[in-house]
């Protein structure tokens, strides 16, 4: 079975409850939970509070791993993961989303791999690692994560594919799944126009059908493999103008997630991929 969830993070800045009634209200299956610096986030008791009222099962967390989130939980970045795996036990959420360590945090890059396997099987959880891209000075490229941001080339056992990360890094994201193979096992659903190689960084995150990347062709491809992953919303609404726009931005990328899916399982049965 596929999930169709939704991340939090869809509609920032507003609430973690804004996030599930709209979530809910565009018929999605559950919810993955962004840790930020909203304690609601942070707080098992009030995830299931939310995840009771709206009917929404929690299908991941997403560690406090970006720049915005870096005093979320303290500093020390093995402890975000395992504060990541407990809440994430805590509310029957199979995956723990996170992305390579910065190549700044030498000691944390070292031990990463081993650390997520370790934590992985304490808690009964997936760490499912995400593709990244480089970042760029001027019009260099600067190698910003390791051990790599490739999570292909990492010693993981779960990767993540978003799509708006892919297209930054200049990837083809139907040959990206190929090579993660029986790895991937969580997916941003998304979209995304712009390559780091235009000389341009903006993490776009559109509607999925809006970009350039093939995401119709990577859903179709994993439910023609009867593929039992997530596939997680992560679209910015924010310049939907109203929330009634943001309601019609996360109802287009639902059903599109919906109708690739069962064109994909059309085409098992027929035996077409």
């Amino acid at each position: 079975m596929i999930n169709i969830g939704m991340s939090t993070s869809c509609v920032y800045p507003l609430s973690t409850e804004s996030a599930f009634r709209l979530a809910r209200d565009a018929g999605f299956d559950g919810i993955e939970v962004m840790v930020t610096n909203d304690p609601v986030t942070q707080d098992a008791a009030a995830l299931r509070y939310l995840s009771k009222t709206y009917g929404l099962p929690i299908l991941s967390i997403h560690a406090p791993v970006l720049l915005l989130t870096q005093l979320v939980w303290g500093t020390n970045p093995v402890r975000k993961l395992e504060r990541s795996a407990e809440l994430a036990a805590q509310l029957g959420a199979s995956t723990v989303v996170v992305h390579p360590p910065f190549r700044w945090q030498a000691g944390y890059a070292r031990r990463f791999e081993a650390t997520i396997r370790d934590l992985a099987g304490v808690h009964g959880v997936e760490f499912a690692v995400e593709n990244m891209f480089p970042l760029t000075l001027g019009k260099v490229g600067v190698r910003a994560y390791s051990p790599s941001s490739d999570p292909v080339f990492i010693d993981c056992d779960a990767i993540t594919l978003d799509f708006s990360h892919a297209a930054l890094g200049g990837r083809d994201s139907l040959e990206f799944a190929m090579a993660m193979g029986d790895r991937l096992r969580h997916v941003h659903l998304t979209d995304g126009t712009v390559s780091m190689r235009d000389g341009q960084l903006l993490d776009e995150h559109l509607v999925p059908g809006r970009g350039t990347q093939p995401v119709a062709e990577v859903v179709r491809y994993l439910a023609s493999t009867g593929w039992s992953g997530s596939l997680v919303a992560e679209v910015n609404t924010a310049g939907a103008g109203s929330e009634d726009g943001r309601l019609a931005m996360l109802r287009e990328t639902r059903e599109f997630a919906a109708s690739q899916i069962a064109a994909g399982r059309r085409g098992r049965r027929s035996g077409v991929s």
